[in-house]
């Protein structure tokens, strides 16, 4: 069976033996999908996608055994996990989305959908429409998990799309790093993963949500990333892209409580035929709030990478800071990048810096490398991973030299 309508809905809900509320919530925000015009901020080269063309959400692939501790999430459904006896004893939940439904009715129904609710976004509508799979997170209050709780994104079908739902919730005085990586095989047809995050940080709790990125390049990859961070909590957001088609992500931070921060730290790689379309969103909505988003993108061999940033202060919210830094390195005259940073300011008070900067590879920095033995192949790609180095170096270390080698790859043969 092939599309997304009512009756497909329903029998995703029916075969997941899912409550009533979960279901009507499903029908609601497919009515509302089917409303609303497509997303704004997804009008920049936006490919044509026959949602009727998808095939059912509900194949499964066969089961698969990723990293000893992680899980592993074949078109978004769990199918291995190998829990961790520390975690069970600190009171942490961390399973597949499905599971959390069914285990934990009354904490999924408290915030699923509640930080980006029906109407608020089209393509969010639809993943509340067809959600399968994706992870579930519960740190309690005063609880540290030393380990980052790690995922592997991986389609399952050529014509299938992926709607990965994850629901984190970081209870008072908690602290939880989580890192998601997204893969998979080259297709011969186009790919659709449309993916939403939800993340509670309540206060004094810290949460890092990182993503490394590496889909085939025939995948539309479009994800919307939201977290409320209550009085003294802080979020971070560290997104690293290299693969898919059209990559259009838009990660938010709603600053809801005093003294509550923020962070977005994003680096965006685009060659041929690929469109790295990055966002970054801060709203300041309570007093003595901060920010920084700090964004790096390489365009090579005519690829294109957009940068956008928003920063909110709402009245009220007093003694607001925000630095936003936007930056983008082209290897050659066929790549492009567009660069828009956007300011909505009411309180009198805030201090916001912002700057923007696209620039070129000098001739100088390549003839220096070379005389002291470097290819240029080589030359390049130790310019492009300094240029990037001061996100990656916040990565763990294996997913930081992952990234710095798939650079290099992108150097071989495409220098000269």
């Amino acid at each position: 069976m092939k599309g997304i309508n009512a009756r497909v809905v329903g029998q995703i809900s029916l075969s997941k033996a899912e409550p009533e509320w979960m279901e009507q919530l499903r029908l609601r925000s497919l009515r509302l999908f089917d409303k609303q015009p497509m997303t704004e901020w997804f009008a920049v080269n936006m490919p044509d996608i026959d949602f009727q063309d998808i095939d059912d959400v509900l194949q499964r692939g066969d089961a698969r055994r990723d990293l000893a501790g992680n899980t592993a999430l074949l078109g978004s459904e769990a199918v291995g996990q190998e829990h961790r006896a520390d975690l069970e004893e600190q009171g942490v939940l961390f399973c597949d989305m499905d599971t959390a439904v069914r285990e934990y009715p009354r904490l999924v129904q408290e915030y699923f959908g509640t930080i980006i609710p029906p109407g608020d976004d089209k393509f969010a509508d639809l993943n509340t429409s067809a959600w399968s799979g994706g992870s579930f997170v519960y740190v309690p209050p005063g609880v540290e998990v030393a380990m980052p709780l790690q995922s592997d994104m991986r389609p399952n079908s050529e014509t299938g799309g992926q709607f990965q739902r994850t629901l984190i919730i970081a209870d008072e005085g908690s602290k939880v790093r989580y890192i998601e990586g997204c893969a998979a095989p080259v297709y011969t047809q186009d790919a659709l993963r449309c993916a939403v995050v939800e993340i509670v940080v309540k206060p004094n709790a810290w949460v890092s949500y990182t993503t490394m990125q590496n889909w085939s390049h025939n995948v539309d990859n479009l994800v919307t990333n939201r977290a409320r961070v209550e009085a003294d909590g802080h979020m971070e957001f560290v997104d690293v892209n290299i693969g898919s088609k059209l990559t259009a992500k838009y990660p938010a931070i709603y600053l809801v409580g005093d003294g509550a921060s923020g962070e977005v730290r994003s680096v965006a790689y685009a060659g041929k035929g690929q469109h790295q379309d990055t966002r970054a969103k801060m709203v300041h909505a309570a007093p003595n709030t901060t920010s920084k988003m700090v964004s790096k993108s390489i365009g090579q061999d005519g690829g294109t990478t957009t940068c956008r940033g928003l920063v909110r202060v709402d009245e009220g919210a007093t003694g607001a800071t925000s630095v936003f830094s936007c930056e983008a390195l082209l290897l050659d005259e066929q790549s492009a990048s567009l660069n828009l940073p956007h300011l909505e300011i009411v309180a009198d008070d805030a201090q916001i810096n912002h700057d923007t900067n696209v620039s070129k590879v000098a001739d100088e920095q390549l003839f220096y490398l070379m005389s002291r033995g470097l290819s240029e192949e080589q030359s390049m790609g130790m310019i492009v991973n300094g240029f990037i180095q001061s996100v990656t170096k916040t990565l763990p270390m294996e997913y930081a030299v992952e990234w710095s080698r798939l650079i290099e790859l992108q150097m071989e043969g495409s220098v000269g």
